[in-house]
């Protein structure tokens, strides 16, 4: 899967991530890479940055999503289709879950 010295990389980059210190932007492109071709590291980037801006889950169902890491809670994270254009609001999901 990765090397030993990859996954030391991305653990300490999200590490700093998750506690809000500097994270260069060459860093960020490298965690992102990996998070757009796997899963679980887009997982762990997902987690680092709500550690980061310190969102809790304030109600059950906010709780269950955020066990399940399903994705945002955030009613702003939401389409709307009358401002938003479908094609765009979709641009922002992962390579790996594109169509085949």
């Amino acid at each position: 899967m990765f090397s030993t010295a990859t996954r030391l990389r991305l653990k300490s980059i999200l590490e700093r991530i998750a506690k809000g210190e500097v994270v260069t932007l060459k860093e960020r492109v490298f965690v992102g890479n990996f998070a757009d071709q796997n899963q679980t590291v887009a997982t762990c980037l997902r987690k680092a940055q709500q550690l980061q801006q310190k969102r809790e889950p304030i109600n059950g169902i906010d709780q269950l999503l955020h066990g399940l890491n399903l994705g945002a809670t955030d009613p702003e994270a939401s389409y709307k289709p009358k401002i938003d254009d479908l094609g765009e609001w979709f641009s922002g999901a992962p390579s790996w879950l594109g169509r085949s």
